[in-house]
């Protein structure tokens, strides 16, 4: 299997260390991953956005490549550009230092973006995000991201010869203990958010207070400081219950906009365009 491994914090990310040491152990991995921290930026392309140029730099790197762009760019550059391209069977993105659980988080995730984006070029992909169950960020806790990437290398392992993604499973989001875990927990994410906009400290300004976690008073500054005061909050099915309890979260999603039906009343609604003029 040849891998195609990014990540959202950057070349230079611990995270993204730890997986391409723990995946080249048993696959060949090419790394295209941005140049700087692009964190929260979705699916963000550089040709795609007003704020960005439409030029990107690529170098080379002894893992494989660096893009002066996001995340979505270097999946780009991965199965479009260079030499590799023809041979990738999986995109790998992570890790990411905090976990990405939650829908309304998944589509601010530059981590997920790049899952996304590999999807809907025809590459079937695997977020990865890492989580310390007491400092909430793995970089301010006391373990590596050797757990992390660990359980990453164990679960694709699992799922190599299986027919994953032959149906409706287009990337999986997977969210792991620094800890390290031996459970497995198969979620779905929870839509929870709510957002406040609340005067600020200057004249005439304002700043959002968003809460990620819904049901339960955010602790610290805009973020849970551990995650033991959750517990019971989050359905037992939900991306957040499984690593509140410490579990390796895997959510298997497809690719977004899903079609709905409308209700008939919408439809006879509708029906009646142009509306008459009286």
């Amino acid at each position: 299997m040849r891998i195609l491994l990014t990540n959202d914090d950057g070349i230079h990310s611990p995270g993204l260390a730890a997986l391409y040491t723990a995946l080249a152990e048993k696959w060949d991995v090419t790394v295209v991953a941005p140049a700087e921290d692009q964190s929260g930026v979705g699916r963000t392309r550089s040709d795609l956005s007003f704020e960005l140029d439409n030029e990107i730099t690529i170098t080379d790197h002894e893992w494989g490549y660096v893009v002066d762009g996001t995340p979505a760019d270097c999946v780009a550059v991965g199965l479009r550009h260079i030499p590799e391209a023809d041979e990738i069977d999986l995109v790998v993105s992570g890790a990411n230092n905090g976990p990405n659980v939650g829908s309304y988080i998944l589509g601010h995730s530059g981590t997920v973006g790049a899952a996304v984006e590999a999807a809907f070029l025809g590459t079937p992909a695997v977020a990865v995000s890492g989580y310390d169950h007491e400092a909430y960020f793995p970089e301010d806790g006391d373990h590596s991201f050797d757990a992390i990437a660990a359980a990453t290398r164990d679960l694709l392992a699992l799922i190599e010869n299986t027919s994953l993604f032959e149906g409706d499973t287009d990337y999986l989001n997977v969210n792991a203990p620094a800890a390290g875990s031996d459970t497995i927990a198969l979620t779905r994410p929870l839509a929870d958010y709510d957002t406040r906009v609340v005067d600020s400290e200057g004249e005439g300004e304002s700043a959002f207070e968003s809460n990620y976690w819904a049901n339960h008073p955010v602790e610290g500054d805009g973020f849970p400081i551990g995650l033991d005061g959750y517990e019971d909050d989050y359905p037992a099915w939900s991306d957040r219950a499984a690593i509140v309890d410490g579990e390796i979260s895997v959510t298997p999603l497809g690719m977004p906009q899903e079609v709905v039906d409308p209700p008939a009343d919408v439809v006879a609604a509708l029906d009646r365009y142009p509306i008459a003029k009286s």
